[in-house]
């Protein structure tokens, strides 16, 4: 009787769902009915989408001095492709990368300072703030188990952003957006992160992987790169060469101008004087997205699916065939994209790119993995020709930051879990100071306009509808 029961609530739940099911496709198209808008009406209205110019380059938004992302000239009205160029107040990447790597130091917590304030710090100033965000690492009492322990969550990003938003409880002064404020805030947010990332994942691990999760003490004298391996790592024991080369992947991915998704909400967010955990949550779920911060997971996952179908790695004749496929939507994830290459700014080079992919050389080299290394290099090579064939577009793309920073994770031995939310515990620098900016210098509420393309109709009563 009781398994009599049980198959009529099976298939009554059958029922129910084919029911929603059917329900949910007649709402749909009742939708796709009364909403479609054809694209000639964009170039009719000359709207510009993604807030996009015709030539791909962003519509002016705003002023800043945290960051500039160089990728193209223009000459005569037309874009003209040149190598990438990424500094922070005005100090070039890669010349903050070669000065930390000539003093064998981390160079997060140095990135972090220079972004807030713009200025570089002296050694006083840099060993103070340190020590500052050492003392903000620990989470508020009760706030790990009740926030984290008992609402575990599938996906890291999402709980990255339900906790920064629940901190607004555990402040006592949440609300007040002067400048002091704003900076205790962020500076408590830069250095919190990554403890509620590793929270996380550990949490995620026992309720949804059935494995044992570790919740190892914080080291008061680890940098930020070393307190993260610290924590996911069950012996808690790492190199110092891998500690430098994520605190590496921390300052590339630490800022990138006032117009990238993520940083463009922030903003926008702290324009309307709302509170800083509401604008910083918005912009972690911003970066959640496959379009954006998601890519590198993304690519790992389509490398995969190369490294599946294509027998023979370096075969160039077949890996490129693969890749039309996937441009064609007849493979991988069937969105035709080869995640990875190409970048709304960046032309000839992406500067991240450049720097991750020498530092995977070494690391492939020394933990023989240069035949899957390799595999990404030709991937890098014969994706622009493949775009230009396929697609018929002459558009100069290169690898983008993502394209490298996944392998350069995996070879740390980083669950893929955790590759978005690293991009998240690097750019909450570069978000604090745009937020800061933003309600420092700016002012007015970010308000763009819509055209509507409504026509007049009459309210018709109900009884008097079709």
């Amino acid at each position: 009787m009781l398994f009599y029961i049980g198959e009529r609530c099976t298939e009554m739940e059958e029922n129910v769902a084919n029911r929603d099911k059917t329900e949910l496709e007649s709402l749909c198209n009742e939708f796709r009915a009364n909403n479609q808008i054809p694209s000639e009406k964009f170039e009719l209205y000359k709207v510009k989408r993604g807030l996009r110019n015709p030539d791909g380059t962003g519509v002016m938004a705003g002023l800043t001095r945290i960051c500039n992302v160089h990728g193209y000239l223009i000459a005569d009205g037309d874009r003209i492709p040149d190598e990438g160029k990424l500094t922070y107040r005005g100090i070039d990447i890669r010349n903050i990368v070669e000065g930390c790597v000539s003093e064998n130091r981390f160079g997060y917590e140095e990135v972090a300072w220079l972004l807030l304030f713009g200025t570089l710090p002296t050694r006083s100033q840099l060993k103070n703030f340190c020590a500052i965000l050492n003392e903000y690492r620990e989470l508020p009492e009760y706030f790990a188990e009740d926030m984290i322990i008992k609402a575990p969550s599938k996906n890291i990003m999402n709980k990255l952003a339900r906790s920064v938003l629940a901190l607004y409880s555990y402040d006592d002064n949440p609300d007040d957006t002067s400048l002091e404020n704003n900076m205790r805030q962020a500076i408590q947010l830069i250095a919190r992160m990554p403890t509620i990332m590793t929270y996380a994942y550990q949490v995620k691990r026992r309720h949804f992987d059935r494995q044992s999760m570790y919740f190892h003490p914080i080291d008061p004298n680890h940098s930020t790169a070393q307190s993260i391996l610290n924590a996911i790592r069950p012996d808690r024991m790492f190199t110092d060469e891998e500690a430098k080369l994520l605190d590496l992947c921390l300052i590339l991915h630490a800022e990138h101008g006032g117009g990238n998704n993520s940083t463009f909400t922030a903003r926008v967010l702290s324009s309307t004087g709302t509170d800083i955990y509401s604008a910083i949550s918005a912009a972690i779920g911003s970066l959640k997205g496959p379009k954006h911060g998601g890519a590198n997971h993304r690519v790992m996952m389509m490398m995969n699916d190369v490294m599946e179908h294509v027998h023979c790695w370096e075969d160039e004749d077949e890996l490129e065939r693969y890749l039309e496929k996937i441009v064609r939507r007849e493979a991988g994830d069937h969105s035709g994209l080869i995640y990875g290459m190409g970048h709304a700014v960046y032309t000839l080079s992406d500067p991240r790119a450049v720097i991750l992919k020498e530092k995977a050389r070494k690391m492939a080299s020394e933990r023989g993995m240069l035949d899957k290394f390799d595999l990404f290099c030709r991937v890098e090579n014969l994706s622009p020709q493949v775009f230009a064939r396929v697609k018929g577009d002459s558009k100069v793309i290169s690898a983008n930051v993502d394209f490298y920073s996944g392998l350069v994770y995996e070879m740390l031995g980083i669950p893929s879990d955790l590759y978005t939310p690293l991009f998240a515990i690097s750019r909450i620098a570069g978000w604090c100071a745009h937020r800061i900016e933003e309600m420092e210098t700016c002012g007015r509420i970010m308000r763009p306009a819509y055209r509507s393309l409504s026509k007049s109709e009459p309210y018709v009563l109900l009884d008097e509808r079709d």
